[in-house]
């Protein structure tokens, strides 16, 4: 994303590196959208860590890995805030639990964030490649630029999509459909990366082709998708090409 400030709201290309490579436009035929949470980190087990402590403290039960995976993965914090809070509080009480959940997720996740192994070369081959790139998160935007501000892959991606740019969350399609949009690329010339279900189940639904990451779901959970990985370091341009032969 061209733009060097902290508001991901504005979206606008990203230059061209003086240094990179001349595309490769046999390759460059198709754009590449990212799920973050699970997918360019693997920042899971602190999510899932986060939301047990809320429940905990009022009273709300406890949040199982199974309800974790299945129900809030990939589903927007807001969403999952107004399901179970939304009875017992008002517009202002529902923004300050998620931002204590957030919180908690920060500070567990602080000391561990990195991106996950192979990511940074991978990008970087993409973007070498000519492969336009955006981001098509969930996450709000304080937790977009926390892990944004410290990881160096912002200026990878043309634009940063997040949820309150669409009308309907994962696992509909519209995120997705919107970051196609931007890039310029009809939806069946994407390749969307996610890690949960709502995630794949949007993709497909935006008629893209999915590469699943076993970051919180067996390959054998991760259906139906085109390729699964469970980390960056042996994917390339070349490899993503061959999914639309």
């Amino acid at each position: 994303m061209g733009t060097t400030n902290n508001d991901i709201s504005t979206l606008e290309p990203s230059s061209p590196s003086a240094t990179a490579e001349a595309p490769d436009e046999a390759i460059a035929t198709f754009a590449a959208i990212f799920d973050m949470d699970g997918t360019l980190i693997d920042n899971t087990p602190y999510h899932f860590k986060s939301w047990q402590a809320l429940f905990k403290k009022y009273g709300k039960g406890e949040v199982t890995k199974q309800t974790y995976y299945t129900e809030f993965s990939g589903v927007p914090v807001m969403e999952t805030i107004k399901r179970f809070f939304g009875a017992d509080h008002d517009e202002a009480g529902l923004k300050a639990l998620l931002n204590e959940k957030e919180e908690f997720y920060r500070q567990l996740y602080a000391p561990h964030v990195a991106p996950i192994a192979g990511l940074l070369n991978f990008l970087t081959s993409l973007k070498n490649a000519g492969v336009s790139m955006a981001m098509a998160t969930s996450a709000t935007i304080e937790d977009t630029n926390f892990i944004l501000d410290r990881i160096p892959i912002r200026q990878d991606f043309n634009f940063i999509v997040n949820s309150s740019m669409v009308s309907r969350p994962k696992p509909h399609p519209d995120i997705f459909l919107k970051a196609a949009e931007l890039l310029g690329m009809p939806p069946e010339k994407c390749i969307v990366f996610e890690d949960s279900l709502a995630g794949v189940k949007a993709a497909n639904s935006a008629n893209m082709k999915v590469v699943a990451i076993t970051t919180g779901h067996t390959a054998a959970e991760l259906h139906p998708v085109n390729l699964i990985i469970d980390d960056y370091m042996r994917l390339d341009v070349e490899k993503l090409a061959t999914l639309f032969k």
